[in-house]
């Protein structure tokens, strides 16, 4: 199998996660790329299976050694970023490599890797509906749900530079358009 990338991106609240899970259920030949932050975990997630969870101190010396592919502080000291090593070990398996990231790191993962990627954006169908899922989500204080409301405006605007885009308005639609537009980019 060729190596290859399918990068998911959105705003937060969007259903890009629940989405990117949908894929990894359906189509064995994806392994999920866990990405590297400074955030603190939410709900059940665990380190090294969700993210890996790395103080900002940490973070900072894996860019001065050239770790990532890409990295970007969305927030003051919240960092996210992809390692190599991720990337080469899910290669190494001879599986397809799925990104569940940020708008800005979606974006710079399709420049790093061109024709061997597939990017998506998923669209929340209003900001008004994003806005109840991530209160509906109880994972975010107030302050930080308005935070990603209003940042969620700006990313949208950035949805041109995605070779996909599917509104999820209805789950079950968007899963069914997800296992499709995969299946074709895997297999061409």
């Amino acid at each position: 199998m060729k190596q290859k990338v399918i990068i998911f991106s959105a705003p937060s609240g969007s259903g890009k996660t629940t989405l990117v899970k949908h894929g990894l259920s359906v189509v064995p030949e994806l392994c999920f790329s866990i990405s590297a932050t400074t955030r603190e975990p939410r709900g059940e997630e665990k380190h090294a299976d969700d993210y890996y969870f790395l103080t900002p101190e940490e973070f900072r010396t894996k860019i001065s050694q050239n770790e990532f592919v890409e990295f970007e502080e969305v927030y003051t000291d919240k960092y996210y970023g992809t390692l190599k090593s991720e990337v080469e070990r899910i290669w190494n398996e001879g599986k397809v490599v799925i990104f569940d990231v940020d708008v800005k790191g979606g974006i710079r993962l399709k420049e790093i890797f061109g024709d061997k990627a597939l990017s998506i954006f998923v669209m929340p169908p209003s900001i008004a509906e994003l806005e109840r899922r991530l209160i509906s989500r109880n994972t975010d204080c107030s302050e930080t749900i308005k935070t990603r409301v209003e940042k969620a405006g700006e990313e949208m605007t950035y949805q041109k530079h995605f070779d996909k885009i599917i509104i999820n308005t209805d789950l079950d639609v968007a899963k069914a358009e997800v296992e499709k537009i995969i299946n074709n980019f895997i297999n061409d």
